[in-house]
């Protein structure tokens, strides 16, 4: 058993309350690979941004879980010499998770927060699914969000062809039947690069985010699927040899209107991907007899930490915020 506090992680208790009382919200960002976690660390750092690690399945299997492990806790390391001395607080939290063996696993490996995902269940398999993994993470102080509501789209394991809006109604029963420390709602975002059909105009049903806040005021929500897939960046790709066909995301805007609720984490995933994308695509077209990684993979790595320090600034706003008392 490995635990995170030795890793120098902390959970997300305190970070969502200071959110929710600061009007941001915390940057959820999943990495898989080393570049991708430099981006992520000297964003944030440099913003002086607290943020969540997130771990897919998925990224899980691809990375390994040990090495996952001695990443995070390198992490730390690393934030605290770009911030002479001092780390911003960072969480190491699974995302998705699709059992509780899952979540146990990734508890006794070093995570401070962790995701069950019930909600593909019926409702009250749901509460016991996410309940068992409640009782047990909450015995050495890991945090733990659940689901109500399904996000249509594709993101690594997570497949789903309809959109089922989170029910306000039932959110309250969730809650205390659970004990859950956050709560991820459906609310017209949507997992992938591939979220809503050409000619659309996305919105997010702030109608039922604000019904939500009223039956459980002060507790934390999460939006998943919440890329906006910048179309710059898309554009990129496809003038690189690529084929990204009618990618459309979430506006930013909408995004920045609902960090200043009680949403106070925002998982991006699918925006980091086509950054690095567009820029490797770029070096081989342009370089065409460049083979050295680190001349690809550092210009990735380099548009990564761009990008995500203006999803911080600009439409998160949690800059600056990273040692609030």
């Amino acid at each position: 058993m490995v635990n995170y506090k030795d890793l120098g992680l902390v959970n997300t208790r305190e970070m969502f309350a200071k959110a929710m009382k600061g009007g941001y919200a915390i940057p959820a960002f999943n990495f898989n690979n080393m570049e991708q976690l430099q981006a992520i660390i000297q964003a944030c750092s440099e913003t002086e941004s607290p943020v969540i690690l997130q771990v897919s399945k998925g990224a899980r299997q691809y990375a390994n879980q040990t090495l996952l492990r001695y990443m995070a806790q390198g992490a730390v390391e690393y934030a605290k010499e770009i911030g002479g001395g001092r780390a911003i607080p960072i969480c190491l939290h699974l995302d998705h998770g699709d059992s509780f063996e899952t979540c146990k696993s990734c508890i006794e490996y070093g995570f401070s927060s962790v995701m069950i995902d019930g909600s593909h269940y019926p409702f009250q398999e749901n509460i016991e699914l996410t309940k068992r993994v409640v009782d047990f993470a909450h015995q050495y102080d890991v945090t733990v969000e659940g689901e109500l509501g399904q996000l249509a789209g594709v993101e690594d394991d997570v497949k789903a062809d309809k959109h089922v809006f989170t029910q306000p109604e039932e959110v309250q029963a969730f809650l205390a039947g659970t004990g859950v420390d956050s709560l991820a709602i459906a609310i017209g975002t949507s997992h992938g690069a591939y979220k809503f059909k050409p000619g659309t105009d996305p919105k997010i049903r702030l109608d039922i985010l604000k019904e939500i806040e009223e039956k459980i005021p002060g507790f934390p929500i999460v939006l998943h699927g919440s890329s906006s897939v910048p179309q710059d960046l898309v554009k990129i790709i496809n003038e690189n040899g690529g084929k990204l066909k009618n990618a459309i995301g979430i506006s930013e805007e909408q995004l920045r209107e609902a960090a200043k609720s009680a949403v106070c984490k925002i998982n991006i995933d699918s925006d980091g991907r086509l950054a690095m994308t567009a820029a490797i695509r770029k070096v081989f077209n342009e370089k065409p007899a460049e083979f050295d990684p680190r001349k690809y993979l550092g210009p990735a790595r380099d548009a990564l930490k761009e990008l995500y320090k203006h999803k911080v600034i600009n439409v998160l706003g949690s800059a600056g915020h990273a040692f609030d008392k």
